[in-house]
């Protein structure tokens, strides 16, 4: 009988460690889910935080939901200003991405546009994951600005998740463009 547990056992654990494949893997460095621990979504079968509230109903962090949140299509595209990437769940600033951050940095110094940051993923994992990813990125993004002397009263972010694909092949290097925070700038 204990070999019988023990062959169940085993059996189990192979099930577990085999996960599904369109899953992302979580890592240290990745993100977490919105609440801290992760739920199952059985649409997709991914690791998915609380149902969110669509990216557009969402409060801005920067002002803590206390001011109108702008209407993205009052913003447009700023050639200056360059997109920056992200690795495969994650949004951590990578050292290239930080060079390109400075020289956004830079221009957002000399004019004072109203900023507006999407934040951008492939189309692995849930809608739900994607979404709370998207929003940590353009945070990231923003984090690092004001870090470098950009008020953060002149930003808003944004999550689109995988509603805004830049391609929309099914390969790795089409989903690198799509993992992203871009820029939009309101000019008066």
């Amino acid at each position: 009988m204990s070999g019988l547990r023990c062959g169940a056992g085993m059996l189990m654990v192979v099930a577990l460690a085999c996960g599904c494949a369109r899953t992302p893997k979580m890592t240290t460095a990745s993100a977490p889910s919105p609440t801290g621990g992760t739920t199952t979504d059985s649409r997709k079968g991914g690791a998915a935080g609380d149902r969110l509230q669509p990216a557009s109903q969402r409060g801005n962090a920067a002002t803590s939901g206390t001011t109108a949140r702008p209407n993205p299509s009052e913003f447009s595209a700023a050639s200056e200003l360059k997109d920056v990437h992200f690795d495969f769940d994650k949004y951590d600033i990578r050292p290239a991405d930080a060079a390109l951050l400075d020289a956004d940095a830079g221009w957002l110094k000399t004019n004072t546009f109203p900023l507006l940051i999407e934040g951008h993923c492939d189309e692995r994992g849930t809608n739900e994951y994607n979404l709370a990813l998207g929003e940590r990125r353009a945070k990231a993004t923003m984090n690092y600005l004001v870090a470098h002397g950009i008020a953060a009263t002149r930003m808003t972010v944004v999550s689109y998740g995988e509603e805004r694909p830049m391609c929309s092949e099914h390969a790795e290097s089409c989903w690198a463009q799509n993992r992203r925070a871009h820029f939009l700038v309101k000019r008066n």
